[in-house]
């Protein structure tokens, strides 16, 4: 396996999408304005024919020379390397994996695999790759083999409002939901990750060749994080949501204490509480405001509590509590 910063390819061109759905709405004094599902059928059907004629256009440029097929080119230190298209990533010649799978790591370090060596017009040597034969290898070796409650590493590649996507081999992607993340609600993934950024993950099941993961499981019980804290202490905090009832302020990543509502408090805001009572039969820790300020920082880095590589079982609820949250990874089925 070998690895190379991604450049884009000169003279590769892609074909832009048109709005398909551009809503035509009737007007009442127009009587003569075609209906919305009318005019969506007809604005689809020239469309159809739009990119009939400019496939058919960029076809014979390619036949003829004058167009080059998508394709990435990596640095290497002896010559230039090409990745085509089809070799990008799993899926893209079969049509269910999307272009951006390859074009996101232009300027990115990839991994592949050398499939022979060519010559270009010039006489130039190149190497021709294939990141697609490393994801293969990576999920026959590797990812196959990997059962629920198996704890793996993985790199955060992207941040949605829905979830952070990770690279857990050779760029095989994979999602974290957003509410899979934490214990503790948080506004965006940002609030908890950094793109880049190495992390640990837990496998949670499989579903249609794709690997769900989970993160909340290794941060720790509630009662882990809360002996890390007493009453009587003054200590840092976040603040996550304010409700009518109380401002929820988070202590860490898997446990938040409830304080009593004060004006010009908003979430994402730093604070300073003090820890009045920690009740664990209830789940509940009591807390008073001191302090709020804005503070743009990067997230502190992740402590985790799991340190295993495996775990049937996960119970974030102490004993003595009346209610029971658990994860069970054992029951999930492959």
């Amino acid at each position: 396996m070998k690895y190379g910063r991604a450049v884009p390819e000169a003279g590769s061109r892609t074909v832009p999408k048109y709005n398909l759905m551009k809503r035509i709405w009737r007007s009442k004094w127009n009587s003569n304005l075609v209906t919305y599902r009318k005019a969506v059928f007809l604005k689809r059907r020239r469309t159809r024919r739009r990119s009939g004629a400019r496939q058919g256009s960029e076809r014979r440029l390619r036949q003829a020379g004058g167009l080059k097929p998508a394709c990435v080119s990596v640095e290497l230190p002896c010559m230039r390397g090409l990745i085509p298209r089809a070799e990008g990533a799993l899926g893209i010649s079969e049509g269910t994996t999307r272009d951006i799978a390859l074009i996101s790591r232009v300027n990115k370090p990839v991994c592949f695999s050398v499939l022979r060596i060519d010559h270009d017009e010039q006489g130039c040597p190149y190497a021709v790759l294939s990141r697609r034969v490393q994801q293969e290898q990576c999920r026959e070796g590797y990812i196959r083999h990997l059962k629920p409650g198996d704890v793996i590493p993985a790199r955060v590649t992207h941040l949605a409002p829905f979830g952070c996507f990770v690279d857990i081999g050779c760029g095989v992607p994979s999602l974290i939901p957003i509410d899979a993340i934490s214990v503790s609600r948080i506004s965006h993934p940002a609030d908890r990750f950094r793109v880049g950024e190495e992390i640990r993950v837990m496998v949670k099941g499989f579903e249609n060749g794709r690997v769900l993961l989970t993160h909340k499981e290794l941060l720790g019980t509630w009662a882990e994080n809360a002996a890390c804290f007493t009453a009587g202490e003054t200590v840092a905090g976040i603040v996550r949501s304010v409700e009518e009832y109380g401002i929820f302020i988070e202590l860490a990543p898997n446990l938040a204490g409830l304080a009593d509502l004060r004006p010009d408090v908003r979430p994402g805001q730093h604070a300073s509480v003090f820890i009045k009572s920690i009740v664990p039969e209830r789940m509940k820790i009591k807390l008073a405001v001191v302090d709020v300020f804005d503070d743009v920082c990067a997230p502190p880095p992740l402590h985790y509590f799991f340190k295993g590589n495996h775990m049937d079982e996960w119970v974030y609820t102490p004993p003595q509590a009346k209610k029971r949250i658990a994860t069970q990874f054992a029951a999930q089925n492959l």
